[in-house]
């Protein structure tokens, strides 16, 4: 019996956004690649992003403000999808730099170490081709004599053009055994490492079942044996990482400190250098996304305004929704929290609450994303309610409205679902006026 599984799906807050959204002169689409209205802030991060992509950003940072549910974390990620794949984007928040593992300075380095990328490119010597002959030669296994192992074994690989026989040691032709390599299957084996990459099944090969998931694929033409050049993206920080493990001995028994000593960073850095002297690796400086920024310290903040100044250092896009308030840890009062040393440096990005039509249209995306139908009464409400207290109050009755609409075995939301939700859920403004009702009987602090 074939039981087809089902498929598990989340939605995440900005899942359904795929760009900035914006025509080839960079003006802003009214709705585009998952993003709606802030036009004026898009193409500001269209900017941004073509002067990250031309290397003209170095040293400087973006500051992304405006009040809560305008779209600014939406901005930063369609700023990531725009840079594309291999441009690293690490999001986090102000908050997690205050960690008892590790000093919060530590932290931030880090954070910046992995969003800085180094693609590198690595002439390897492969064998390529289908798999005509494979001759294990088994013998007992030392720790369970009824069961046998390969001690070595013969394979033969057939290209369009050439058939030749390789001897595989006894690691590698375990491998084979566990990959499930067999007679048939196209694959490419790293001469160096013995590393196994099966392709797919030769379309010359024999099907034994009518039902599977093997790719047939085409067999290579020219010699078993070739030079092929390798691209592949780690960060500064997956380099510190594996560096650390390597110089300390308790590495053997267990993980790595969390903390990476500067030596190591240094030793990593003049690595990574040389790569690119020698024309074998790139620089791919990435993104730093720090949201909340209002919790980082005045010490976080100094240290941020002298590591932009480095040649190894992301760009940085801060978000914030305060206004003027505290720099923290010291008694100042300065524009968004943050030293205004530091906003001197900022490209400033604003954004700015969503008018009505744009608000229907968000809830309409977001529906769509979620693969949910909704009549035009209920999005007409979900909008009323979206602009009177929240767009992501709003938003987020879409999932309790669709589970009231299922209890009535619908298809599709109606405004008696959204209505039902809307009375069982509060949202911050009804939550305010309970706590004032109920004042006295609340826990304070």
């Amino acid at each position: 019996m074939i039981r087809e599984l089902g498929k598990f799906e989340r939605v995440g807050a900005h899942s359904h956004i795929r760009g900035l959204g914006l025509d080839e002169n960079f003006k802003a689409r009214d709705v585009s690649d998952g993003l709606v209205g802030q036009k004026r802030a898009r193409e500001a991060a269209g900017v941004i992003v073509r002067l990250i992509k031309d290397g003209k950003m170095a040293g400087r940072g973006i500051l992304l403000a405006g009040p809560p549910g305008t779209g600014k974390t939406a901005i930063a990620v369609a700023i990531s999808k725009e840079l594309g794949k291999d441009i690293p984007f690490v999001h986090v928040s102000a908050s997690e730099f205050y960690s008892a593992e590790m000093k919060k300075t530590e932290a931030l380095i880090q954070a910046m170490r992995r969003a800085i990328g180094v693609r590198i490119r690595e002439q390897r010597t492969v064998l390529e081709g289908e798999v005509v002959g494979l001759d294990y030669n088994m013998i007992p296994n030392p720790y369970n004599p009824t069961q046998k192992i390969p001690e070595s074994a013969t394979l033969t690989l057939a290209t369009k053009d050439e058939k030749r026989s390789f001897s595989v040691g006894g690691r590698v032709a375990l491998h084979f055994l566990t990959q499930g390599v067999e007679i048939g299957d196209v694959i490419l084996v790293d001469k160096e490492t013995g590393r196994i990459s099966k392709l797919g099944k030769s379309e010359k090969a024999k099907k034994s079942f009518d039902i599977g998931e093997e790719e047939v694929v085409a067999v290579p033409s020219g010699k078993v044996e070739k030079e092929r050049e390798f691209t592949y993206v780690l960060t500064l920080h997956d380099f510190d990482e594996a560096n650390a493990r390597r110089g300390s001995i308790f590495s053997l028994f267990g993980g790595a400190s969390r903390e990476i000593d500067n030596e190591v960073r240094q030793a990593v850095d003049e690595q990574v250098r040389r790569l690119i002297e020698e024309g074998r690796a790139e620089l791919l400086p990435g993104v730093l996304f720090i949201d909340e920024t209002h919790m980082l310290d005045i010490e976080l903040f100094a240290f941020m305004n002298r590591a932009m100044e480095s040649e190894m250092a992301p760009i940085i896009i801060l978000a914030s929704n305060r206004g003027f308030s505290k720099i923290r840890g010291t008694d100042v009062i300065a524009p968004h929290g943050i030293p205004l040393d530091l906003l001197d440096r900022l490209l400033i990005i604003t954004t700015e609450p969503y008018t009505r039509d744009e608000i229907r249209a968000i809830i309409e995306i977001r529906a769509a994303e979620m693969g949910v139908k909704v009549s035009k009464e209920a999005i007409e409400r979900l909008t009323e309610i979206g602009e009177k207290m929240s767009l992501r109050y709003a938003v987020q009755l879409l999932a309790p409205a669709n589970e009231f609409a299922k209890l009535r075995n619908s298809e599709k939301i109606e405004l008696q679902d959204v209505e039902r939700a809307s009375s069982i859920f509060s949202d911050v403004s009804q939550s305010s006026v309970y706590l004032r009702k109920w004042e006295e009987k609340m826990l304070g602090m």
